[in-house]
């Protein structure tokens, strides 16, 4: 028997609806609601605390309480020093790619004359002020700083702030490459706390410890998102970011060796990470499970794989064609989609829902998640079909400035006020007449 099965799902000589696929396709269950009702004393003790109070939160939570939450500049740049010559090169190549992608998401200002003497402009301005989420559970992300942080820079946010959290093997400094990175990158701002608690420090601020953000983005833990979800509005947020999955449309072309690679790739994340292969070919699914039986027993974290392929949130999905299996992909909305098909750029352009989309088989989730140029900050859960990936926008607003001379106006006032007064709001429209009146 396999001890890595992954079980089948099999819509073969069925046709539903995106609804209905959606329904029937395996996804993590989050119970997110009990997750707030756990966060709300958290998110009460740092709205009304002192830095006491979050040094309590990270001994309770992480097992060692830091020297001071902000960590010092001095930590930072000795992270840096200290950094291994090979990982800083591959670092500072990621930055490259990255920074050269995300320049070109940058918007020009848009100025349309309405008519003549009436015009509006509209432009991409920066947020004030970012707080950006580094995790640091099972695994160290530096290359997650680099995601959060470039975007950022490029839109020109004037202030920026990181928090990962505290590292018992640190002496409750956060991960040393994610220090080192920071340093790279000219980020100074960096506290050690991690959780809901780092969320709502940045949502709130706290008086004397770190001044209050506009903008919070990052993954992070199912409590990282109920905190996200509860401060949305107080602040901006990038999404509630959930268990990572990737989904991979496949047919009798696909190489199984790098098949079953991939959804092992992204199972390594956590025990509730999902992965999911969507296949017109028996003889490939037959091939994978054989491929992940073999791999999975020589890979590092082989129990946490296991868990995840064989949990309720994967699945090998059997479809009769690759039409049918591009709707699947499209109900689905992974967070990455990769496409090993014959024409894998042609199928590309029948998706619209996915956080980003690997075409080839040279084009691994792997090669994204560190140094492709895009952004893996993604939306989860299916959030796919109606979210965007992080990246330069996420930190820009737009704002229209509008002017109209008086003839502009002039012209135009009374359609207004028949406007407002089909409304029954006359204050409107006298906001206009009153204009007229000023010349007399």
């Amino acid at each position: 028997m396999n001890p890595t099965a992954i079980r089948t799902v099999d819509f073969r000589g069925r046709s539903l609806s995106k609804i209905g696929y959606r329904n029937e396709l395996p996804r993590a269950e989050l119970d997110i609601e009990t997750a707030l009702l756990s966060i709300s004393p958290i998110l009460k003790t740092v709205k009304n605390g002192n830095e006491s109070d979050l040094l309590d939160l990270c001994e309770k939570f992480d097992g060692i309480r830091p020297n001071s939450i902000r960590v010092p500049i001095s930590e930072i740049e000795s992270a840096l020093n200290s950094l291994d010559a090979e990982i800083r090169k591959a670092l500072e190549e990621a930055i490259r790619r990255i920074t050269k992608a995300h320049s070109d998401q940058l918007r020009s200002e848009i100025f349309t004359q309405v008519v003549a003497g009436g015009e509006v402009t509209h432009k991409q301005i920066p947020v004030d002020r970012v707080g950006l989420y580094v995790p640091g559970g099972r695994a160290v992300y530096p290359s997650s700083v680099i995601m959060n942080v470039v975007p950022a820079q490029i839109a020109k946010v004037a202030s920026i702030a990181v928090a990962s959290p505290p590292q018992v093997e640190n002496g409750g400094l956060p991960n040393k490459t994610i220090l080192a990175t920071c340093a790279l990158l000219g980020i100074t701002e960096v506290y050690a706390i991690g959780g809901a608690q780092a969320i709502a420090m940045f949502a709130y601020g706290v008086e004397g410890v770190c001044e209050g953000v506009d903008v919070i983005t990052g993954p992070g833990n199912i409590y990282v998102a109920a905190a996200k979800r509860a401060l949305r509005g107080l602040v901006g947020i990038d999404s509630e970011a959930g268990p990572t999955e990737v989904a991979i449309l496949a047919d009798q072309s696909a190489n199984p060796n790098e098949v079953a690679a991939d959804l092992i790739s992204q199972a390594e994340h956590d025990v509730i990470a999902a992965a999911i292969l969507i296949t017109d070919s028996p003889q490939l699914v037959e091939a994978v499970q054989i491929e992940l039986g073999e791999k999975v027993s020589k890979t590092k974290h082989q129990e946490r794989i296991r868990s995840a392929l064989s949990g309720k949130q994967s699945a090998i999905v059997l479809v009769d064609s690759m039409a049918q299996g591009v709707d699947v992909a499209n109900a689905y909305a992974a967070e990455h989609l990769e496409i090993q098909t014959v024409n894998s750029k042609e199928v590309s352009k029948q998706i619209r829902n996915a956080g980003a989309v690997f075409i080839g088989r040279f084009t691994p989730v792997s090669l994204g998640d560190y140094s492709a140029g895009s952004n893996h900050v993604l939306p989860t859960g299916g959030c796919a079909c109606h979210s965007s990936g992080l990246s330069v926008q996420t930190f820009l607003k737009g704002v229209s400035f509008i002017e109209y001379d008086e003839s502009a106006f002039t012209e135009i006032a009374a359609n207004v006020i028949t406007l407002a007064n089909s409304e029954d709001l006359p204050a409107h429209g006298e906001a206009i007449s009153a204009r007229f009146e000023s010349k007399k």
